[in-house]
């Protein structure tokens, strides 16, 4: 049995700020983003935000895909099928952690335990 507020469907790869921005961002935008476009929606350094696409590229979750334009190299990043996939199950989870959150706050558990006093 699962704890009650464990979370388990946080998806740790995604979790991160950083990781956050990069994948909604991705998933806002069918089509993928140019690096340069994806690096300024997320007010992050080149550095920054190479290093997370390795992470989500390693993770199956985006795709990253080098060209040509105008003989200038362009790189464009989108969301995988199963990246969108792990996404939405984290919004899933993240939407339980919002309502337990909004719960204990309109009501809050005066120091019991939810299983104490019933039965």
């Amino acid at each position: 049995m699962a704890a009650r507020f464990e979370y388990a469907g946080l998806d740790r790869v995604i979790h991160e700020r950083a990781r956050l921005g990069i994948v909604t961002s991705l998933a806002s935008h069918s089509k993928g983003l140019r690096f340069n476009d994806l690096k300024q929606l997320c007010g992050l350094t080149d550095g920054n935000l190479s290093r997370h696409l390795t992470v989500l590229e390693a993770a199956g979750m985006v795709s990253i895909e080098k060209t040509f334009r105008r003989k200038r190299p362009e790189t464009r990043c989108t969301l995988t099928r199963g990246g969108r996939a792990r996404f939405v199950a984290y919004l899933d989870q993240l939407q339980h952690v919002v309502a337990d959150a909004a719960a204990a706050r309109v009501a809050p558990a005066r120091g019991k335990l939810a299983t104490e006093g019933a039965g």
